[in-house]
């Protein structure tokens, strides 16, 4: 009963629709995997696996929320939503970790025995995200939404992308859990165009009048290799400049 207490106290933390324990019992769909979990784990750890699979395959059909009697979850878990949420056998969770729809926690088809995730306490998994294989997600990790996640994650890391990448924030404790989350990709491609800007500042050449970077409207032209013949034109205007040097 103290992880079921600890599940609904989570589930009144971080849902801020949620306005009463009494409604979370009744209609949460989420909590209600959990707590119906909880029994089928018991009675998987006392040998009546049949049973345990039964009320699981019960939960499945209720929720939508696919948890193998197995799994070891703790305490003080939230799933919002919680549709499409798969938890293989051997995955094991901590305290104070949140769950959105359409998360998997399961394999890659490759392993044996401990095949499923460990995932640590204070760990947010956003919507859609799978995290494959017998990895750990370290404690105060976030998960992006839709990542594909098939390496161990640091402590206190956010990962995103397909594959997942993880950017660290100098080993500084994440305190909030919200889906503020970097984007590596674009941040990069921004990288990229501020240097090239430099470039062509020291060339003294002008940026091409169809990168996205320039504020007025692109003039249309009738000729469809108007963009190459103005690379040419700036290819030209560099070897001028490269042969004068």
């Amino acid at each position: 009963m103290g992880k079921i207490k600890m599940d609904l106290q989570a589930a009144l933390d971080k849902d801020p629709a949620a306005r009463s324990k009494f409604e979370i019992f009744f209609t949460y769909g989420g909590f209600k995997a959990l707590y119906r979990h909880r029994f089928a784990h018991w009675f998987y750890t006392h040998k009546m696996k049949y049973i345990a699979q039964c009320i699981s395959a019960g939960t499945r059909r209720k929720t939508g929320i696919d948890i193998h009697p197995a799994a070891e979850i703790a305490g003080g878990v939230f799933i919002d939503h919680g549709v499409g949420v798969v938890i293989g056998e051997t995955v094991q969770i901590g305290t104070n970790v949140l769950i959105y729809q359409g998360v998997t926690l399961g394999g890659t088809g490759k392993d044996t025995g401990k095949r499923h995730p460990t995932i640590e306490d204070n760990v947010m998994i956003s919507a859609g995200a799978k995290v494959l294989g017998p990895i750990t997600v370290g404690h105060n990790s976030k998960i992006g939404a839709g990542s594909v996640v098939l390496k161990d994650v640091p402590p206190n890391s956010t990962v995103v992308g397909v594959p997942g990448r993880v950017v660290k924030f100098n080993n500084v404790r994440v305190d909030d859990i919200d889906q503020k989350l970097p984007d590596p990709i674009l941040e990069e491609f921004a990288r990229l165009n501020r240097r090239i800007e430099k470039l062509e500042e020291a060339l003294s050449l002008k940026s091409c009048k169809y990168s996205i970077v320039q504020e007025n409207q692109v003039d249309e032209e009738p000729n469809d290799n108007a963009i190459e013949r103005e690379i040419q034109e700036l290819e030209k205007g560099y070897d001028e400049k490269l042969s004068n040097k």
